[in-house]
């Protein structure tokens, strides 16, 4: 609980700290997930649980990269060795697991929002002498829209929230020389606040000269110092503090919680704190898999493949050299895209544009308004927070521009906010929206060639890690709308794969040869258009379809299957589709949740055996 913390002395505190550090370090080092983020903010929660209550005040971490510590402070510390295993603790705030965690985050930037909402619940419930909301945020999450927005309205309503802004990478504008740092240390001190408290309160009585004369006062403090923006936001500015200085936090928060009014608190942090290996990096030691804590060296055991990532990489490196017209973008991602290669080598054309996904899609779709072919490369489940731009800005104007999804379906140790698991149910329905899938390295350079040619919006997507085996199924270029057959079936039986599906659809027929069932195998590679031609003949021979993608089975791959069906009237056909059931999909490693959802490959292979 997070009386841990209270009553105790800085010098204990910083015991803590210690303590909580190195326990972040070793099962980071053992399970994998987010390590200098966390460490670096380990003293900013260590206050946050002196100076408020967890139980009471709404504790709102933005992504939540950065919640460890907190989860050690409330109730975790003996279960924090399961962190983002099966069924064990999340790497992310989620209120199931804990009463302490006031709400689920993994997606950036929300936190003000959250604190905001909050903060107006508080006050229609009467119970603002008694809680305050608390959102800790990083520089990162700054990059984004949303943040602003709900600053935009906290500066006009007014109501108490604190926001914490842990920034690690830079300051928001560099101080000054030694006048600013002065003048920061003092706005973060009691007396500076009473006399802006004082002040405020006088100029509403003094004639209109004088009020002018001291208006202008205030406001050249706020001019050479960092919290300008946020105060001509109507939000007050505390800073810069310390981050890893409890006494200093604890004073600070304590300012802020007795202003009753929106504060923003700056703070400067060191990324990777305490772990000198992990100390100013900005990407490296983000997020890490198991590492051997004395030589910060991967212990993964790599299968020899390429990722699917470095294979998109190599193919898209291929085609910028080969056309000047060939640009991309990517939303805080460069190094998890691969496209930090192509900035590299060809600066003036690729750009990551931070967290801001609306941004990316509607700034390249200018882009290929003006002849460019923007290849925008992010993530499924962050292609999400730019649905309507995708539609108003790419797909009503039927422009040429192409999604890049990295990391469709399941992510693994991520969950619930990761797993790339809608993006075909939610762009299939959009008009223009082209939809197809390379099923392995191969494929994925004639999918890029294609992605390249094709008019007007088209999606591809691809897995976290490598493909799955599809052997030596012939290599041949994408046609709008047409389907491959890989293999032919003695049996009345077809399973049709998608994306990395395909391989796995090789997997369930090897498996089922042996029982003597000899399945056809049909890469689908275009989910819109459908290759409805292909499917019309292969009816005529197989009348029970299997479905394999790593995909929602709502709206997804079967579905769009099954409505074709219907239009066609190939009633002797029965669909079935192995995609994901109507649910969430818990966190872990990526066998054992397709185990526990019955998808692996052997299990499929059961349920199909006992359908006869």
């Amino acid at each position: 609980m997070d009386n841990i913390v209270k009553g105790k002395s800085i010098e204990e505190l910083k015991d803590i700290c210690v303590s909580l550090r190195k326990k972040i370090i070793e099962t980071v080092s053992k399970n994998g997930g987010h390590l200098s983020s966390n460490v670096g903010a380990v003293e900013l929660i260590v206050a946050m649980h002196y100076v408020f209550d967890a139980k009471k005040d709404p504790f709102i971490f933005d992504v939540s990269h950065q919640s460890y510590a907190h989860k050690l402070l409330t109730d975790r510390w003996d279960s924090f060795s399961t962190l983002r295993e099966f069924n064990g603790l999340s790497g992310y705030t989620k209120p199931s697991e804990s009463e302490y965690d006031f709400f689920i985050a993994g997606h950036s930037s929300t936190s003000i929002s959250l604190a905001l909402g909050a903060a107006k619940a508080i006050k229609l419930k009467n119970e603002q002498k008694h809680r305050v909301p608390i959102a800790l945020i990083g520089d990162g999450s700054m990059t984004a829209g949303m943040a602003y927005e709900a600053l935009n309205e906290l500066g006009d309503i007014k109501l108490p929230v604190i926001i914490i802004l842990n920034d690690n990478k830079m300051s928001i504008a560099k101080p000054i020389g030694a006048i600013s740092k002065f003048l920061s240390h003092a706005i973060a001190g009691d007396f500076f606040q009473k006399v802006k408290k004082k002040t405020e309160h006088v100029l509403k009585y003094l004639p209109d000269g004088a009020t002018y004369m001291a208006k202008k006062f205030e406001e050249s403090l706020k001019l050479i110092t960092p919290g300008m923006l946020f105060e001509e936001l109507g939000i007050d500015y505390i800073g810069p503090v310390d981050g890893h200085n409890v006494e200093d936090l604890i004073r600070a928060y304590e300012l802020a919680k007795n202003l009753n009014k929106p504060v923003i608190i700056h703070t400067q942090t060191l990324k990777g704190k305490g772990y000198e290996i992990a100390e100013g990096y900005e990407e490296n030691w983000h997020g890490v898999g198991p590492f051997d804590i004395d030589s910060g060296k991967s212990l993964k055991n790599s299968d020899g493949k390429k990722s699917a990532t470095s294979v998109y990489s190599d193919a898209l490196s291929k085609l910028a050299k080969e056309h000047e017209n060939v640009v991309g973008v990517t939303a805080a991602m460069p190094t998890g895209t691969g496209l930090c290669r192509l900035m590299n080598e060809h600066p003036t054309r690729f750009w990551d544009v931070a967290i801001a996904e609306q941004h990316a899609v509607t700034s390249m779709s200018a882009m290929a308004k003006e002849g460019f072919k923007p290849f925008i490369t992010i993530y499924s489940t962050f292609l999400q927070r730019a649905y309507d731009q995708v539609i108003h800005d790419a797909c009503i104007m039927n422009l040429n521009v192409v999604f890049a999804l990295d990391r469709a379906g399941i992510v693994g140790e991520d969950g619930e906010t990761h797993q790339g698991v809608f993006d075909i149910s939610y762009l299939s329905a959009i008009p223009n929206m082209t939809l197809f899938a390379p099923r392995d390295e191969k494929s994925m350079y004639r999918a890029v060639e294609y992605a390249y040619k094709h008019k007007g919006p088209c999606s591809l997507r691809y897995p976290r890690g490598s493909f799955k085996d599809c052997g030596d199924a012939e290599d041949i270029p994408f046609e709008l709308g047409r389907a491959q057959l890989l293999k032919k079936g003695a049996s009345n039986k077809l399973i049709i794969g998608y994306g990395n599906g395909v391989g796995k659809a090789l997997e369930i027929a090897k498996i089922l040869k042996k029982d003597g069932i000899d399945c056809a195998v049909l890469d689908l590679r275009f989910v819109k258009p459908i290759d409805k031609d292909m499917l019309e003949s292969l009816s005529h021979s197989y009348d029970e379809w299997y479905v394999i993608s790593d995909s929602a089975k709502i709206g997804g791959v079967g579905s769009i299957i099954t409505c074709l069906k219907n239009d066609f009237s190939w009633n002797s056909v029965k669909v079935v589709s192995f995609e994901y059931e109507d649910s969430f999909i818990k966190h872990g490693n990526t066998k054992l949740v397709e185990e526990d959802l019955e998808i692996l490959p052997e299990q499929i292979a059961k349920k199909i055996i006992t359908r006869g």
